[in-house]
């Protein structure tokens, strides 16, 4: 009775180095996931403007139906140009010098995603985003 239990705790043993060895393969690509996640500042290092003044622009409704009033922040400067693409790249609407809230008419809009650029004098982008047209 002994041998089997002897037989019993090796095989158990042994077992167990095998899921040891196993996690040991994934463990480096799971730490580097972790790693990596942890020193990702994702939009942060892309438009760090936006977090050091705040959003310029916010938008609503969002998603939309026939309209979407693009507000400008108080602190906006003057002279602004608003662009808006469609998710292929095709400009859709510009406006130029925008008083602090302009009303977007989507009429000729199709049902989709849509980019938006603020755009100051020097032809900078201010703040860029996006909003989806419902219908």
């Amino acid at each position: 009775m002994a041998k089997h239990l002897k037989n019993k705790k090796k095989r158990s043993i042994i077992e167990n180095k095998s899921k040891f060895d196993s996690l040991k393969q994934f463990l480096p690509i799971l730490l580097f996931i972790v790693f990596s996640s942890f020193a990702a500042n994702g939009q942060e290092t892309r438009n760090p403007g936006t977090d050091a003044m705040g959003k310029v622009v916010k938008l609503y409704p969002n998603p939309a139906t026939s309209y979407i009033i693009f507000d400008l922040q108080k602190n906006s400067q003057k002279g602004l140009t608003i662009s808006v693409y469609n998710f292929l790249g095709k400009k859709m609407y510009e406006s130029q010098n925008v008083s602090e809230k302009t009303t977007l008419t989507l009429t000729d809009f199709t049902r989709g995603v849509y980019i938006y650029h603020l755009i100051d004098q020097s032809g900078k982008v201010l703040d860029t985003g996006k909003f989806q047209v419902s219908r």
